[in-house]
C-alpha cells in the first residue's frame, strides 16, 4: 500500500486590511493621544459606577437592593460614590484638554496630531460606559418616560402632567414636573411612547432605550459639525473635539439623557444640507428637530437667507452662461425677480415644507400644538445661569423689594430684549452663508442668556455652530474654561451647586486651570522641571504626557452634598 506524503498547511494569514487596522489601533493606543483616550474612558467608567450611588438614582431601587449595594446611596457609601464621580469627571476633562492641545497644534512633538476618524473613535470609547449609567446630573429621563407613558395609555401629554397616570414611572419624576404638561414636540412623544410600549414600566430598560434612541443625534453631530467647517472656515478636528468630544456634551447629553442630543444633531445636519444646496431636505431635517424640541426652529428664518443667496447665485450663473449675457449678471430683469418676491416665494415654500412635516407628526401622535404653551414651564427653574435671575438678585441687594416681585419684571424686560436681539440679528445676518450661520449662533447665545431659565446642557446649542468657525487659541481657552465650569457647578444627583460658595470656588479654579492647560502644560508650575521653553521664551513647550492638575477635586468633593437641590429639566 502506497502512502502519500503528508502535506503541511501553513496557518492562514490575517486579512491584510484587518491586520493593518489592528496595527494602526495598537500604534494609536501606545501614543500619548491613545493614553488620553483611555484616560477619558476610565473617567466615563468611574462616572457610571459612581452614579449607582450618587447619581440621579431611583427613589426605590430593587436592583441595587438585590445586589446588596444599597449602601452606596447612604452615608459613607454616598460620599465614596460622589468622590468616584468627581474623579471621573476630572479625568475626562484632563483627557479632553490633552487631546485639545494636540488637535489645535500646541504639542511640541514633531508630527503629533490626531485625525478626524481617531476623534470619532474616541467619542465612541467615551460614550460606551455612559450608556449603562443611571441618569447623571439630571432627572429629566424619568419625565421623558412618564410623558411617553401618558401617550401610551391614552392621555394627551399636552393637556395633563405625569401625575394623571400613577405608576412606577411616576415615582421618580421630579415633584416640580408632576403636573407640568410636556414641552416637547410630537416626534419626541412618539419615541417616548414606543420606548414605554417595549420596556413597559421598567425604568432601567427605559433609560437605556432612551439613550439608544438618541444616539443617531450623536452620529449626526459627528458628521455635521466637522462638515460645517467647509463653509465656515474652521478646522474639522478642532470642531469635533470642541463640540462633540466635550465632556459637557457627552456627560450631560449621554449621561444625563437629554433630548438636546437629537435636536442639536438634526439641526446641525439640516444646516449642513442647506449649505450644500439641498434646501428642501435641510428644512425637513430641521423641522424634525423642531418636532423634538422647539429650540431648533430658531435656525429656520436664517436658512431662508441662505436659500435666497443660492437662488440669486443660480440665476446669475444661468444669465452669465447665456449667449447674450450682460457684464452685470445681477442686473434687474424679469428673470431676476425683486428680492421681496424671492423672499416671499422661498419663505412660503420653506414654511410649507415645515408645516407638512409638523402636521404629519402631530397627526400620527394624535396631539395638537398644546406643547407650545407648555414651554413656559421652564419658568419654574430659578438659578444663577439665567441673566433675569441675576438681575433680580442684584435689585434685591440694593432695594427692599423681594425676589418674588422683581423676578417677573426682570424676565419681562429680558424677553423684550431677546425679541429685539433676534429680529436685529436676523435682519443683519443676511448677506452671506457665514453671516447667516453666525446669526443662528448669536440667536442661540441670546436665548440661553436672556431666557427665564438656563441649564448647562443648553450651551450645546450654540457650541455646535461656534465650533465650525476658525477660532483663536484664546477663544478656545475661554470656551474650555466655560465648559469646564458649567460641567462642575451641578451635582451628580441633579441639584445645583451654585448656591454653595466653596463649590463655585472649586469649579472656578478648575475651569481656570483647564483653560490655561490648553496652551501651557503646567500652568501652576507644579513640576520641578517644566521642560524647555518656547522659542519666544514666554511659556514651556508642551508635553502631551502631563495631566491637568486636579487640585480642585478635593474642594469639589468636600462640597458634594452641601448644595441645595433645585429642579432641573426641559
Amino acid at each position: 500500500m502506497t502512502h502519500l506524503p503528508a502535506v503541511e498547511t501553513a496557518p492562514r494569514p490575517a486579512a491584510p486590511g484587518n491586520a493593518r487596522r489592528l496595527r494602526a489601533a495598537g500604534d494609536f493606543f501606545r501614543s500619548p493621544e491613545g493614553h488620553a483616550a483611555l484616560l477619558g474612558c476610565a473617567g466615563a467608567t468611574m462616572i457610571t459606577f459612581g452614579g449607582f450611588g450618587a447619581g440621579s438614582v431611583r427613589r426605590n431601587d430593587p436592583l441595587l437592593e438585590s445586589l446588596h449595594l444599597s449602601w452606596l446611596r447612604f452615608g459613607h457609601g454616598y460620599a465614596l460614590s460622589t468622590i468616584v464621580i468627581w474623579i471621573g469627571v476630572l479625568l475626562m476633562i484632563t483627557a479632553w484638554v490633552r487631546l485639545g492641545r494636540t488637535t489645535i497644534g500646541r504639542d511640541d512633538r514633531p508630527g503629533a496630531g490626531v485625525t478626524l476618524n481617531e476623534l470619532r473613535a474616541i467619542v465612541g470609547i467615551w460614550t460606551f460606559p455612559l450608556l449603562f449609567a443611571v441618569p447623571m446630573f439630571s432627572r429629566d429621563a424619568y419625565s421623558y418616560l412618564a410623558q411617553g407613558a401618558l401617550l401610551r395609555d391614552g392621555f394627551d401629554p399636552y393637556q395633563v402632567g405625569p401625575s394623571a397616570n400613577p405608576g412606577v414611572l411616576l415615582d421618580n419624576v421630579s415633584p416640580v414636573w408632576l403636573n407640568t404638561t410636556a414641552p416637547y414636540g410630537p416626534i419626541f412623544l412618539l419615541l417616548g411612547r414606543a420606548i414605554t410600549v417595549v420596556t413597559g414600566d421598567n425604568v432601567v430598560a427605559g433609560t437605556i432605550a432612551l439613550r439608544l434612541v438618541m444616539l443617531p443625534g450623536l452620529a449626526l453631530m459627528m458628521w455635521a459639525v466637522p462638515y460645517l467647517t467647509k463653509h465656515l472656515g474652521g478646522k474639522p478636528t478642532v470642531a469635533l473635539w470642541l463640540a462633540v468630544l466635550n465632556p459637557l456634551v457627552l456627560i450631560h447629553l449621554i449621561g444625563g439623557v437629554h433630548n438636546e442630543l437629537l435636536m442639536v444633531g438634526l439641526m446641525a445636519a439640516g444646516i449642513a444640507l442647506v449649505l450644500e444646496r439641498h434646501h428642501v431636505a435641510g428644512i425637513v431635517v430641521v423641522a424634525i428637530g423642531v418636532a423634538i424640541k422647539a429650540t431648533a426652529g430658531v435656525a429656520l428664518p436664517f436658512l431662508v437667507w441662505i436659500w435666497m443667496l443660492h437662488e440669486r447665485e443660480r440665476r446669475a450663473e444661468q444669465r452669465a452662461a447665456a449667449p447674450d449675457h450682460h457684464p452685470d449678471a445681477a442686473r434687474p430683469s424679469p428673470d431676476m425677480p425683486h428680492p421681496a418676491m424671492t423672499f416671499a416665494k422661498i419663505a412660503g415654500l420653506g414654511l410649507g415644507v415645515f408645516g407638512v412635516v409638523f402636521v404629519a407628526a402631530s397627526a400620527i401622535a394624535g396631539v395638537g400644538i398644546g406643547w407650545l404653551t407648555a414651554l413656559s414651564g421652564s419658568k419654574k427653574i430659578i438659578n444663577w445661569l439665567s441673566l433675569p435671575t441675576i438681575l433680580s438678585h442684584m435689585v434685591t441687594w440694593v432695594t427692599p423689594l423681594s425676589q418674588e416681585s422683581v423676578l417677573p419684571i426682570a424676565r419681562a424686560l429680558c424677553a423684550l430684549a431677546l425679541g429685539l436681539v433676534l429680529i436685529w440679528t436676523w435682519w443683519r445676518c443676511r448677506h452671506s452663508e457665514r453671516e447667516a450661520v453666525l446669526g443662528i449662533l448669536i440667536a442661540f447665545v441670546a436665548i440661553v442668556i436672556l431666557s427665564p431659565a438656563a441649564l448647562p446642557w443648553y450651551y450645546s446649542w450654540p457650541l455646535a455652530l461656534a465650533a465650525g468657525f476658525a477660532l483663536s487659541t484664546g477663544t478656545l481657552m475661554g470656551l474650555v474654561g466655560v465648559c469646564t465650569w458649567l460641567m462642575l457647578v451641578f451635582q451628580p444627583d441633579g441639584s445645583i451647586g451654585l448656591y454653595n460658595f466653596w463649590h463655585v470656588a472649586a469649579a472656578t479654579f478648575a475651569a481656570v486651570v483647564a483653560a490655561l492647560s490648553l496652551r501651557t502644560v503646567d500652568p501652576l508650575r507644579l513640576r520641578a522641571n517644566p521642560g524647555p521653553t518656547a522659542p519666544d521664551g514666554t511659556a514651556p513647550l508642551l508635553r502631551s504626557d502631563t495631566a491637568l492638575p486636579t487640585t480642585a477635586v478635593s474642594s469639589a468633593t468636600a462640597t458634594a452634598t452641601a448644595s441645595s437641590p433645585t429642579p432641573t429639566g426641559s
